[in-house]
């Protein structure tokens, strides 16, 4: 009798759905098929064919655009309108994939140039990788589900995914689309599963290239089990530096702070967490910050004026509960929030000023916690930016471009956003952690080039 999975609603934790799980037999099957289509060269879908396929995939997600909306925020907990955003930004992922195939392709090596490579002509060309997996995360449930497998599919990579047994119906949506539109059993798989399962989608030797998006502690340890050969790309998280600077123009700041620091209820791998504030300009930004912040609605994603919805579980609520306690007993000025609203919501909070060695100035909160620090030289928050092992995307505000270059150059990021919040991102530019936060580069065609590999074809002639 195969195991049950129950998905519930974040907000009032009432059941949505009811799924079956499979079992290491079925992982096992799905990973047997992917081989067989890649290792069988007269199965792989042409380069028009996969282009059809994706241009029908988009006009069918544009044509269940709300649909879409509703089972992301019902089942992750992100509110309505960031939920309705993020159905836009897959679609043009899907997009995206179809106009980098047009330039996605091999280069000329040159010859000649000694005469041992005298009469020769020789080019690469870009085949799939092989299987690809991809194990997602919950915090973006149909857009990180794109990242993770249309990039395959446009290359011609057959791919297996499994999502966030939290927000498992987004994908499965998406995997359903995807048929609908033309492509072929095998071609793209979903895997609704435990962990002892899902391993073999890790550690398995048919598995040519790897994508995990999750915490660093998983992350790192999958890619241990990692057969040999067998690729990979890591995202993981953060705790994003943001540093104010005292000519940076507030207005504009502020509001951008807030978006990026309670967006999804802070449950954003980039979410603002520490913003370090000049001291000649703190006592108006934290009291701004504080006002702002304070007029967020928290409620259920589905209602279209919430801004912050709940957290993805309820143990989640009691840990920022019992971080945000820490942070107050270690001296720690709350200046808002720091309490529970519900079993499955906390408070938008500020914190002035916490302790160094607190869970909230060291680790990711992912959570709707933002903390201020004040400083007198920016080279003491410049330190601070970079005292953690996370270095992922960090911001700096400022008016002076003199000042911009220097606190960009000198920040550990991977990047660094101008005069704009640190949770940032269109789905074209490069997107990935460094050092503990993850390994390689995101983004649609990166990811494509990820999921394929070159050829070299050297052609010799006495007529060259």
């Amino acid at each position: 009798m195969s195991e049950k999975l129950e998905v519930l609603n974040p907000y009032d934790l009432s059941l949505i759905e009811e799924l079956e799980m499979v079992d290491s037999k079925s992982v096992d099957a799905a990973l047997a098929k992917a081989k067989m289509l890649f290792d069988n060269r007269s199965k792989w879908l042409p380069k028009y064919e996969r282009v059809e396929i994706l241009e029908r995939t988009i006009e069918i997600m544009k044509s269940r655009r709300e649909e879409l909306t509703m089972i992301a925020a019902e089942e992750g907990g992100k509110p309505y309108v960031d939920s309705l955003v993020e159905v836009d930004r897959a679609i043009n992922g899907v997009k995206l994939a179809i106009e980098d195939m047009g330039y996605f392709g091999g280069e000329e090596i040159p010859m000649g140039q000694t005469k041992s490579s005298a009469n020769r002509m020789a080019f690469t060309r870009k085949e799939p990788i092989g299987v690809v997996s991809s194990i997602s995360a919950f915090n973006h449930p149909l857009n990180l589900i794109i990242h993770q497998t249309v990039p395959a599919i446009a290359v011609g990579a057959p791919v297996i995914v499994k999502p966030a047994l939290t927000t498992p119906r987004s994908c499965i949506k998406f995997v359903e689309i995807l048929k609908e539109a033309g492509l072929p059993d095998g071609w793209c798989e979903y895997i609704i599963s435990g962990n002892e399962a899902a391993e073999k989608l890790v550690v398995d030797p048919r598995v040519n290239f790897f994508s995990f998006i999750g915490s660093a502690r998983v992350g790192w340890y999958l890619r241990s089990k990692l057969s040999p050969g067998t690729r990979c790309a890591l995202e993981h998280g953060g705790a994003a530096p943001l540093i104010v600077e005292p000519d940076a123009n507030l207005n504009e700041m502020i509001p951008s702070l807030i978006k990026g620091g309670f967006y999804h209820s802070g449950q954003v791998c980039v979410s603002v967490q520490r913003v370090f504030v000049h001291n000649s300009i703190l006592k108006e930004v934290t009291d701004r910050v504080v006002e702002g912040a304070r007029n967020l609605k928290v409620g259920s994603a589905l209602e279209k004026d919430t801004d912050c919805g709940p957290l993805i579980l309820p143990r989640e609520v009691d840990r920022v509960a019992e971080w945000v306690s820490e942070a107050r007993k270690a001296g720690g000025e709350i200046l808002l929030g720091g309490e529970k609203l519900s079993d499955t919501t906390y408070a938008p909070t500020v914190i002035l000023n916490p302790a160094d060695e607190s869970k909230v100035t060291t680790q990711e909160i992912f959570g709707p916690v933002v903390c201020i620090y004040g400083y007198d030289d920016v080279n003491q928050a410049i330190e601070k930016s970079n005292s953690l092992e996370y270095a992922f995307q960090a911001s700096v505000y400022t008016s002076n471009l003199d000042s911009a270059l220097n606190i960009s150059n000198q920040i550990n990021a991977a990047a660094v956003m101008i005069n704009d919040h640190t949770a940032f991102r269109v789905d074209w530019m490069p997107f990935g952690g460094r050092d503990s936060s993850g390994l390689g580069v995101g983004g649609i065609k990166y990811s494509m080039e990820d999921m394929s590999r070159d050829k070299l074809l050297v052609f010799k002639s006495k007529h060259l």
